[in-house]
């Protein structure tokens, strides 16, 4: 019998916590919290500066659990909102602590799109980057294209 009943779902759990363990290791953290509000504030974020059609595009590699987070309070009208520049994207993602961390954000959202890209297809990263302005795009790890 699974832990939580169904198969699926601690599948779900497990794809979610590898996902945040990874950016634990790549932030040096060690609050799970922390790292699940990072996550999902720069999934939310990186979802609605995109188009509607790539957003849903990205969704498709995302574990359900966490394709379930991206979605979570989405309003497609609204998008795609209008940052231009690294630091206005960071700003946003940075909102998501109200208590601060003392981190420069962009080195938070550089850490959280590394994760990313590390479980979503080069193709669909490049797809997305394609999206962004310039300065957002450089967010992304130095070693993709």
């Amino acid at each position: 019998m699974s832990a939580l009943g169904l198969r699926q779902f601690d599948k779900a759990v497990q794809d979610a916590n590898i996902w945040l363990d990874d950016l634990m290791r790549a932030l040096d953290w060690d609050d799970k919290a922390r790292a699940f509000r990072l996550l999902r504030s720069t999934l939310h974020a990186l979802r609605d500066r995109l188009p509607v059609a790539e957003a849903v595009d990205l969704s498709a590699q995302l574990p359900t659990l966490i394709r379930g987070v991206y979605f979570e309070g989405w309003t497609p009208r609204a998008t795609p909102t209008n940052e231009k520049t690294a630091e206005d994207f960071a700003d946003k993602i940075d909102g998501a602590f109200p208590e601060g961390l003392n981190i420069d954000p962009i080195t938070l959202v550089e850490g959280a799109l590394e994760v990313i890209a590390s479980h979503v297809s080069e193709g669909e990263i490049d797809n997305v980057k394609g999206c962004l302005p310039p300065d957002i795009r450089s967010l992304w790890p130095r070693t993709m294209a």
